[in-house]
């Protein structure tokens, strides 16, 4: 569980430089949305920032947080499997744990999704077209995030006899 929560920190100080450049995803997001010709649909998946790093990206800024995101998800995934290690789950604990992997599969529809309150980062948004069209995106990390110190939190009540190392 050590190494858990040791993840966990990491993944919080890499989220925390990232929310600190909220702005520059956002334009980075607008930028190769239109070098894609691609202004009508929201940003809905993280395979969508993918394609959109992958060829439409023109600048090292915008290659940078792009990248910076993606990693962010991809070491919330890897997170997600060694949760499932760690512990043999009970129905509340894989619960969380499916939603999690669900939120952060690639092919995920992520356009209705809204990180709530204490988190504010869709209302830093600039204006109405960026919360319709990132506010999924922006709000994929602080939910996962929710979802595994849920997860923490109910793993950490269980009897010591319920957990294997």
């Amino acid at each position: 569980m050590n190494e858990v929560r040791d993840t966990l920190k990491v993944i919080e100080d890499n989220y925390k430089l990232f929310l600190q450049q909220q702005f520059t995803f956002v334009g980075a997001l607008q930028h190769t949305r239109e070098n894609a010709h691609d202004m009508i649909r929201p940003v809905a998946s993280i395979s969508q920032v993918q394609s959109y790093m992958d060829h439409y990206c023109n600048n090292l800024t915008d290659r940078r947080i792009l990248t910076m995101f993606l990693n962010i998800c991809n070491d919330l995934s890897n997170l997600c499997h060694k949760l499932e290690t760690v512990h043999p789950g009970n129905s509340t604990t894989n619960e969380i744990l499916e939603r999690c992997k669900l939120l952060l599969n690639h092919s995920n529809d992520l356009s209705t999704i809204r990180a709530k309150y204490p988190h504010d980062v869709v209302n830093h948004l600039s204006c109405d077209e960026a919360k319709n069209h990132f506010g999924g995106v922006v709000s994929l990390i602080p939910i996962v995030l929710d979802g595994v110190k849920e997860w923490l939190s109910h793993t950490e009540k269980l009897p010591r006899h319920m957990l294997c190392n």
